[in-house]
């Protein structure tokens, strides 16, 4: 990793932009995150400085602390530099909230990403039942077998979810996998109407699986969350309690990611426009 350069015994006093600019310089050239010992060696920056410096970088989320104590360019410095690792960031906002899912479910926990037209596994947190569903980081799947690639193609922009389901293959996993693409734009319509997604043992035979997309600032989806488990577990009547549960950690991750609740000034004003004419 290239070291950062520090001021010369001779130049004039590092100021608190310039130091500000240091850590996120050293920051950006690690894709792992770096605690703080690491940034003040890297930085020349005293302990306590870099440490406050951080806390604030963090409040205002441009950056995240992982779990391990490591910091991590944060969503806000993401979504202003190319270099900004996504994925990383994700995982890392992603983490705690999905013990949480976790935690109340006792069921197993997905992440996933939308990548080179699959779904793609990226983090995994096993139920702690002996009978019980489970995928590696690293796999793949097709967007119509699963709960996760369903929720994230019905909210993807118009034309790159066009794009994507002209390259599907229909190949079935189970009977009760999705056949055609006229079933699967049906499928999707109904998911944008009710906001979650269901695989209903249509990847695996004997399994059930609900789940919610991820957004970003731009209010593109760009994970999804899921919670799995055997249907003797995962009934039809609890489909709908799970569906809360993993929508509630789905927005707390697009919180963190930048994404806000509140509707585009666009629409407010389009909405605004049609109370005055109703009232005319």
């Amino acid at each position: 990793m290239p070291r950062v350069t520090k001021s010369s015994p001779g130049s004039a006093p590092v100021g608190v932009i310039s130091k500000v600019l240091l850590i996120l310089e050293a920051l950006q050239g690690s894709s792992a995150g770096l605690g703080l010992k690491a940034i003040c060696d890297l930085t020349g920056i005293h302990k306590s400085t870099a440490h406050r410096f951080l806390k604030h970088l963090e409040h205002e989320r441009y950056l995240i602390r992982t779990e391990a104590g490591a910091y991590l360019i944060g969503p806000r410095l993401s979504q202003m530099s190319a270099r900004g690792n996504q994925e990383a960031t994700l995982q890392a906002v992603a983490r705690p909230i999905l013990w949480e899912l976790w935690k109340s479910t006792q069921e197993t926990v997905n992440l996933a990403v939308l990548d080179q037209g699959t779904v793609l596994y990226v983090d995994v947190i096993e139920s702690p039942h002996e009978f019980r569903l489970s995928s590696r980081v690293g796999t793949r799947r097709s967007l119509h077998v699963t709960a996760l690639g369903k929720a994230l193609a019905a909210f993807l922009p118009a034309e790159p979810r066009e794009s994507i389901l002209s390259t599907i293959t229909f190949q079935p996993a189970t009977p009760r996998t999705i056949s055609n693409l006229l079933q699967f734009r049906q499928e999707l319509e109904k998911i944008r109407r009710q906001g979650y997604a269901v695989d209903d043992e249509e990847a695996v035979q004997g399994a059930r699986c609900v789940s919610t997309p991820i957004f970003n600032s731009n209010r593109e989806p760009i994970a999804a969350v899921s919670v799995s488990g055997p249907v003797t577990r995962v009934s039809p009547n609890q489909v709908a309690g799970l569906a809360g549960a993993v929508t509630f950690a789905a927005r707390a991750i697009s919180a963190a990611m930048g994404f806000s609740q509140r509707e585009p000034e666009a629409v407010n004003r389009r909405r605004a426009k049609k109370v005055v004419s109703a009232r005319n």
